[in-house]
């Protein structure tokens, strides 16, 4: 009896899928607010760029100090659009991340080579600045390789993303757009998650985009 129990234990473990954790030195928290209750943002699926994890500069994120977006100009009145809320007006404009949302005068309808109209009230993180990061707890829920989808504006740059603290993806944004509110929806590379679970990832960035999301989308799962 006690040699089956044993097997049996042994088999369960083999078969088992394992789970990858967090750096141990990471301290920054998943974002969550009134509004947004998801906890970490899942893989496969849709990942939004201005829902960056608590934590603050040096640990979340590493920004310009301030947020032009919500904590500049939307604070003009004419850039609080009446199809949006003071939740958008606002969103996160204490912390040094520069976020914005698409607005009615300047997101939508652009004629051009590769217009892409996103929804109303997309948020996006935008005034990007070279050596520029973020950090985001993301919760796996299939190992494997994806395609990742990107909405982006602007510049044709290139990316990077890690994992768990290593080089997991180079990207490239394979057109420009005819501005920063112009807007592209396009396979920018692959990433390969090899164990499910909460991991952390950083997206990398540079000058000259406004991005809103990505979404990773299964090409190779276990």
């Amino acid at each position: 009896m006690r040699i089956s129990i044993v097997i049996s234990i042994l088999c369960a473990g083999a078969g088992a899928q394992s789970l990858a954790a967090l750096p141990p030195d990471y301290t920054g928290k998943p974002f969550e607010d009134s509004a947004y209750h998801g906890g970490p943002q899942v893989i496969p699926g849709r990942l939004q760029c201005a829902y960056f994890d608590f934590g603050g500069e040096g640990v979340a994120y590493h920004g310009d100090a301030i947020n032009h977006g919500s904590g500049e100009l939307n604070q003009k009145p004419d850039h609080q659009r009446p199809h949006a809320t003071p939740y958008f007006w606002n969103f996160r404009k204490d912390e040094g991340v520069s976020v914005s949302y698409t607005k009615d005068f300047a997101d939508f309808n652009h004629p051009g080579p590769v217009p892409f109209t996103p929804d109303t009230n997309q948020l996006y993180v935008g005034w990007t600045k070279d050596g520029q990061w973020l950090n985001y707890t993301v919760n796996v829920k299939t190992p494997g390789t994806y395609k990742i989808v990107a909405l982006y504006a602007h510049d044709a740059t290139s990316v990077t993303f890690s994992l768990n603290h290593k080089l997991a993806s180079q990207c490239k944004l394979p057109v420009a757009t005819d501005g920063f509110h112009t807007w592209n929806k396009a396979e920018i590379g692959q990433i390969t998650f090899p164990e499910s679970g909460r991991q952390l990832l950083t997206f990398h960035y540079g000058a000259g985009n406004n991005f809103a999301y990505f979404d990773f989308v299964p090409d190779q799962v276990k």
